[in-house]
């Protein structure tokens, strides 16, 4: 997903939290989506929502281990709506 901060920003307040760790954690290492998401949708964390949807996008094949703590795309990944849309992109 390439998009200024003020879109990754608009993103993360409007999309659905499964489908934006399904991309975004294809980039980045869990510690970075915890600092953006607490930055952006801290709500998310203070619920444990952000753990439990991480750790299941494991356990259904969406997301698997990579190198260097950055996931890779599972068996079951398939494109977000949101993406397919271009609704971030400049």
């Amino acid at each position: 997903m390439k998009s200024s901060p003020a879109k990754l920003e608009q993103a993360v307040r409007q999309e659905n939290l499964r489908d934006l760790l399904s991309v975004l954690a294809i980039g980045l290492a869990f510690p970075a989506l915890d600092t953006l998401f607490g930055r952006y949708r801290f709500e998310v964390i203070a619920r444990g929502e952000l753990c439990k949807t991480y750790e299941e996008l494991f356990h259904e094949g969406v997301l698997a281990e990579g190198t260097e703590a950055v996931a890779i795309s599972g068996p079951n990944w398939k494109l977000p709506e949101f993406i397919i849309d271009k609704r971030y992109e400049e």
